[in-house]
């Protein structure tokens, strides 16, 4: 891209700086620190970047443009310039009324999107009124039961008109099943159900934990959704293969792609497996990245997952369709960077998290709340979070310019840093014979909490400046507005269930019950029972125990 002689005179120049203004220069007056990284102990980071930097940059099979491969620049030609993203905000209060009723309030605040998040026993397959559930009812998000509960959620909302996101992993094939319900009870056709499921059980291996069953049955249960939607539900994407959680874990970018695209690469492998073509299925692949705070690395990181994605679709796995190759991503604002102390700073730090993934191209992004170190957001910070979205879209000049930090020599480099790490990451995981056993020996896990270790240390060390944790300290902290859940809620909650389960007809239910178990004891595909359980008022517990006694619960490795 530079020819040969304008880069030796680049070199030079650069060499002449460096001995006449640069040494003196640092002699008298020093620079801050001897080496400078990126937020997670990434690359280290050059004093200046020049075009040599980015020498070998090929423009055409490198860059290319916005909507052509290999996508580096976005997966769309106009970006954000045609349409913005779908700015979504988290919810899940802890009944299905309040969920409802913030969801009512974010469509009427601008949200374009709805983001569900649900309580820990839902995530494990739990129903309220179990011994495992108990304390925990509507703390992380909402309550689901059953069919009745989901219908409070969706009271008034019409789902041909909505994008709905839901974080939801082991029983993914429960709640997808129940959204279905839904719009077939507000007679929305299958194909105008839009929206994304979480459904990335590999990462709760590794980072969360949130798992039900062994890997093997995950993967059928996967791969049975990628399956019937292709189907079904052509326009609701299938997966949200999810970086969030790895980098919340203490993962380094690198290292969050690397992970997050090799599980994207087991997830096609096993649908691949399971008899489906390659080009019928990857085009509902979408990712879930994290937006962390070095905004520089959170640009490259963003250019180089879609560009790492594209070259894997192609080469390893041949897929024709470009949609196949595209990798679509939302992310998220890092709620681990969030700090207890001095709230407010977590309002700056959001807003320029949103905007390193308005710059890295993001299809949808999530804004924390300020308060979510402490609690649920309030409806106050949920409000300032979705303006710091409408503000980047709207008045920051961000969204106007297709990939405006491409070309940029630092950000380039960057690009090509990062994605080198992740390639030799990806290789060895491909040595160790792939990401679930890779997974299952606790190797991954354990490269993610060697970097959190080192992270905390350097933290606690002051090597790393936390803005209000360990320097620019206050005395006291004002009292915060904290969101609280009513400890009420679990019973009112338990009543709930018992009152549909007295309601329903129990036969219907024990006869969709043995539809699921004599599928999952069989080949056939799990969700269209799971649907016709849900419609009888089958509970999430009730499904997920006949999943059970088939396929057996995950029991990690010491």
């Amino acid at each position: 891209m530079f020819d040969p002689d304008d880069l030796a005179k680049i070199r030079a120049a650069k060499r002449e700086w460096e001995e006449e203004t640069l040494e003196p220069t640092i002699e008298r007056f020093g620079e801050r620190k001897e080496t400078f990284t990126t937020d997670t102990s990434g690359p280290e980071l050059d004093r200046v970047y020049t075009p040599d930097d980015v020498a070998d940059l090929d423009y055409d099979a490198d860059l290319g443009l916005p909507g052509a491969e290999p996508y580096t620049r976005g997966v769309y030609p106009t970006m954000h310039r045609g349409r913005l993203w779908t700015m979504r905000q988290y919810a899940g209060m802890g009944t299905a009324r309040e969920t409802n009723e913030r969801f009512r309030y974010l469509i009427d605040q601008g949200s374009s999107g709805l983001s569900m998040a649900f309580d820990l026993p839902t995530q494990k397959g739990y129903d309220s009124d179990a011994g495992m559930a108990a304390g925990e009812v509507g703390k992380a998000g909402v309550a689901i039961d059953s069919l009745r509960d989901m219908e409070v959620v969706f009271d008034g909302i019409p789902l041909d008109e909505v994008s709905t996101s839901m974080t939801i992993n082991a029983p993914a094939a429960v709640l997808l099943a129940m959204y279905v319900a839904i719009g077939d009870q507000q007679g929305v056709d299958r194909d105008k159900l839009r929206g994304t499921i979480q459904n990335d059980i590999l990462k709760e291996y590794i980072a969360r934990n949130l798992y039900i069953y062994p890997p093997e049955p995950s993967m059928r249960l996967i791969t049975d959704i990628f399956e019937f939607c292709a189907e079904e539900v052509p326009n609701f994407n299938t997966i949200s293969i999810s970086g969030y959680h790895i980098r919340e874990a203490g993962s380094t970018a690198a290292q969050e792609i690397a992970f997050t695209l090799a599980d994207g690469i087991a997830y096609v492998e096993a649908a691949l497996d399971a008899g489906l073509a390659v080009d019928d299925f990857a085009p509902q692949l979408s990712f879930f990245f994290n937006a962390h705070n070095n905004v520089l690395e959170e640009v490259a990181k963003f250019r180089a997952a879609r560009r790492l994605w594209a070259g894997i679709m192609d080469e390893r796995f041949g897929a024709d369709n470009p949609k196949s190759k595209q990798l679509k991503f939302h992310a998220q604002t890092g709620g681990s960077t969030l700090t207890a102390q001095q709230v407010e700073n977590n309002v700056v730090r959001v807003a320029y998290q949103a905007m390193a993934a308005v710059l890295g191209g993001a299809q949808s992004l999530h804004t924390n709340g300020k308060d979510e170190a402490l609690s649920l957001p309030t409806e106050e910070s949920v409000r300032t979070a979705l303006r710091t979205q409408q503000i980047l879209a709207h008045e920051s000049g961000v969204a106007d310019t297709i990939d405006p930090l491409g070309g940029s020599y630092a950000v380039e480099s960057l690009t090509d840093e990062i994605e080198a790490e992740a390639r030799d990451l990806l290789e060895e995981i491909d040595d160790r014979g792939g990401m679930r056993p890779a997974v299952e020996s606790g190797w991954v896990k354990r490269q993610i909490q060697d970097v959190a270790f080192e992270r905390q240390r350097e933290i606690e060390a002051g090597e790393r400046v936390v803005v209000g944790v360990n320097k620019y300290q206050v005395d006291e902290e004002p009292e915060a507005d904290i969101e609280a859940v009513d400890p009420e809620d679990e019973r009112r909650q338990q009543e709930r269930l018992r009152a549909v389960k007295d309601e329903r007809d129990d036969e219907a239910v024990e006869a969709a019950l043995s539809d699921i178990r004599a599928a999952a004891a069989g080949e056939e595909n799990l969700l269209p029972p799971i649907v016709e359980a849900v419609k009888a008022y089958a509970t999430v517990g009730e499904i997920s125990d006949v999943l059970r006694e088939e396929f057996g619960e995950y029991r990690p490795a010491v």
